[in-house]
């Protein structure tokens, strides 16, 4: 089969792996039953626009009407009726994600006993509630978040530290409701799908502690600014926990999940004669090492094969990145994986964001073959080079390689497959 079969293999099974996520395949058996008062609508993350979108499809002329409002990511909105889209900034938080989560935060607050709250959860929500806690400098949060993105941490223990920042995450959202019920409806992108990971759990109990997201801080060497540093100190007023009697009456449901995407690529390269390993969707470590590691995996394989991954890998930005080029976790994974294959043949492979963003940048992320390397010569380029300024958009954008498919509307973190003949 040719490379370019095998580049278009590789994409078809990233398309499959989009479509098992698309909220309008996941909202329609979801529906909850109408309730005797109001229904709020409120939701956070890149997939919250589409999913408001596909719900109001659903629900259609059933009473009450929805109302509320949901926010996601700039150039991640979606037409919607009665449900309020708000865009907003991501990774980093910014006024509109402030304000929007101050809003919703009071129309959960505004619920009564007999009103229900839909709440439309999904990855990138963390950034996008960017509410503070009451004293906390929002500048300073900011700053912060910059330097937990820079520093490596897993998505764990980055909103571990958030949601004890927080004024709406860690279960708060959900607290603010009570005594209404409150139905949380989630799409994850996170490793495990841990509910009190995936956007920081605004809606479920948190067994974490300010004195845990002070430890993470140290370990991180990350000094806190001053108004982080004294709320982290003072614990004011911790997060609500398993068996708070204000979360009571919310449900949480998982309906879209890496594993499930994961599983819609393998039965793509299964009908093309190859056979699927998927490998979990829940690998993490830093992600020039992961590609590496996959690397070898591949060339011990006998093809043809091909390995299947998802989870979220780091990038952790060192002192000698300079100047620092345009990156993100996908395609430092694949220059890992390419610096370590140098070329070696029958291999190919794929590796991008779901969300279609990977890092800060609007590419989803890239496809490489054993014809990367002669095309990174001819552009004057090195893998070396480029691992070491974190510049994997901008080597991909000068061979060609890049994957662009614009915001997908759908969050359930990484793709990644390579592609095995060899063997």
């Amino acid at each position: 089969m040719t490379v370019t079969k095998d580049r278009a293999l590789l994409r078809n099974m990233f398309d499959a792996a989009l479509d098992a996520a698309a909220p309008g395949r996941l909202l329609g058996a979801h529906l909850p039953k109408p309730p005797a008062g109001r229904l709020i609508v409120i939701g956070a993350g890149k997939a919250a626009a589409s999913m408001a979108a596909s719900f109001e499809a659903a629900w259609g002329a059933r009473l009450p009407a929805p109302e509320g409002m949901v926010v996601t990511r700039y150039g991640h909105g979606a037409k919607t009726e009665r449900i309020e889209v708000v865009e907003a900034a991501h990774p980093e938080p910014d006024e509109a994600g402030r304000e929007a989560a101050r809003r919703i935060l009071a129309l959960a607050e505004s619920a009564g006993e007999g009103d229900l709250v839909l709440s439309l959860i999904s990855g990138g929500g963390s950034a996008l509630l960017s509410l503070p806690a009451p004293g906390v400098d929002f500048a300073e949060k900011q700053a912060l978040t910059r330097a937990l993105l820079a520093s490596g941490a897993p998505i764990g223990e980055m909103n571990a530290v958030r949601k004890h920042l927080s004024a709406i995450k860690g279960g708060r959202l959900a607290a603010a409701a009570f005594p209404a019920r409150v139905l949380t409806l989630a799409i994850s992108d996170v490793p495990g799908d841990d509910p009190g990971v995936i956007a920081s759990g605004p809606t479920v109990a948190d067994p974490t502690t300010f004195a845990e997201a002070r430890a993470i801080l140290a370990r991180r060497g990350i000094a806190a600014p001053p108004s982080v540093a004294r709320h982290l100190e003072t614990e004011a007023e911790e997060t609500p926990k398993p068996g708070d009697a204000r979360l009571s009456r919310a449900e949480y449901r998982l309906i879209g999940a890496p594993m499930l995407s994961l599983e819609a690529a393998a039965a793509v390269a299964e009908a093309a004669g190859v056979r699927p390993l998927i490998l979990g969707d829940a690998l993490e470590g830093e992600a020039r090492e992961l590609g590496a590691e996959m690397a070898a995996r591949a060339l011990a394989e006998s093809g043809p094969v091909v390995l299947i991954s998802g989870g979220e890998t780091t990038v952790t930005i060192r002192r000698e990145a300079a100047p620092l080029g345009r990156g993100g976790r996908n395609v430092e994974f694949l220059l890992g994986l390419a610096a370590a294959l140098r070329g070696a043949p029958g291999v190919s492979a794929i590796a991008c964001d779901t969300d279609g963003v990977d890092g800060m940048e609007e590419v989803a992320g890239a496809i490489i073959d054993e014809g990367t390397p002669v095309r990174a010569v001819a552009a004057g380029l090195s893998f070396e080079d480029a691992l070491t300024r974190h510049d994997g958009h901008g080597f991909f954008a000068a061979t060609g390689d890049q994957v662009v498919t614009g915001p997908t509307l759908t969050n359930v973190n990484d793709f990644r497959a390579v592609l095995v003949r060899r063997g």
